[in-house]
């Protein structure tokens, strides 16, 4: 029996998320294209005949401005205390340089590996040299070409993650598919859908709590707030007359439910704290340890 904990770890926008994804069959993280969207650690449980191998989304490392970056780096700590094996992240087309000078900062003290995303919009020359330049570089043991949102290559990670996994009992029952509660990943759909849904800078200044989840019998009964800095703020979530309020609560329902396969009823509520990213209690409050 193998098992081992695999931290994902990368620039904002790698694809960190899509590849946890990927590599679980299943929706844990949210996705979109703004980067900063993963805030927490976000663990995976694959458990398969012979082996279970724990996956971690981490956030993407940035150079922190307010306490809520620092609770996000001290996520990308933790995973790099308990990894048995690292993978690192790269998105073909972004600069390598810059990824190269994080991961070298990780001093990582256990083996990793390369993952190239985002191939299938490559060209063979652009994957070559992307290829050749990694190779050079002291901490990779080998280098694996995916796309996470197509599938491509995909076939090629598990079997040389496995590889490198240590002996071992599971760490957790087989059944489970992560450590967090179900409260995490229905704050965290409502969350997604305000990165897709408001422009510029107010799915950074949001936050979502949970604040009741009730089973029924018939449906779950959610309360959810959002968590903006500024009453402008506050005005924009709402939009005129309530209409943005109401088409995110609509495409929030509609995730959720998918993800609990129950009818859900929601109802969000906006709320004004100024300065929660720096504010230690809200930041508590928020899940944010």
């Amino acid at each position: 029996m193998k098992a081992g904990f695999v931290n994902i770890f990368g620039k904002p926008n790698a694809g960190k998320s899509t590849l946890l994804n990927a590599l679980m069959g299943e929706k844990l993280a949210i996705v979109s294209p703004k980067v900063q969207t993963t805030r927490h650690r976000i663990k995976g449980i694959l458990t398969e005949p012979g082996y279970q191998v724990i996956f971690s989304d981490t956030p993407g490392i940035i150079e922190p401005k307010y306490k809520l970056h620092e609770k996000m780096m001290q996520a990308v700590k933790s995973a790099l205390e308990d990894a048995d094996l690292a993978l690192l992240l790269v998105d073909v087309f972004d600069n390598w340089e810059e990824s190269n000078a994080i991961f070298s900062s990780l001093r990582l003290k256990v083996p990793a590996l390369l993952v190239l995303n985002k191939i299938d919009g490559a060209g063979a020359a652009r994957l070559e040299e992307a290829k050749a330049y990694f190779a050079t570089q002291p901490y990779v043991q080998e280098i694996i070409p995916v796309s996470a949102l197509t599938g491509e290559g995909m076939d090629r990670l598990l079997p040389a993650i496995l590889a490198r996994m240590p002996e071992g009992e599971p760490f957790f029952d087989e059944e489970n598919l992560t450590d967090l509660p179900t409260r995490f990943f229905v704050g965290e759909l409502i969350r997604e859908q305000i990165y897709r849904l408001y422009q510029d800078e107010i799915p950074y200044h949001t936050a979502v709590l949970v604040q009741a989840f009730q089973e029924k019998t018939t449906l779950v009964k959610i309360q959810a707030d959002i968590i903006v800095q500024r009453d402008t703020q506050k005005g924009i979530v709402l939009g005129e007359k309530g209409k943005m309020i109401r088409e995110l609560g609509t495409r929030s329902r509609e995730q959720i439910e998918k993800f609990l396969q129950q009818k859900v009823f929601l109802e969000l509520f906006v709320k004004v704290r100024p300065k929660w990213r720096d504010n230690e209690l809200y930041l508590r409050e928020y899940g944010y340890q």
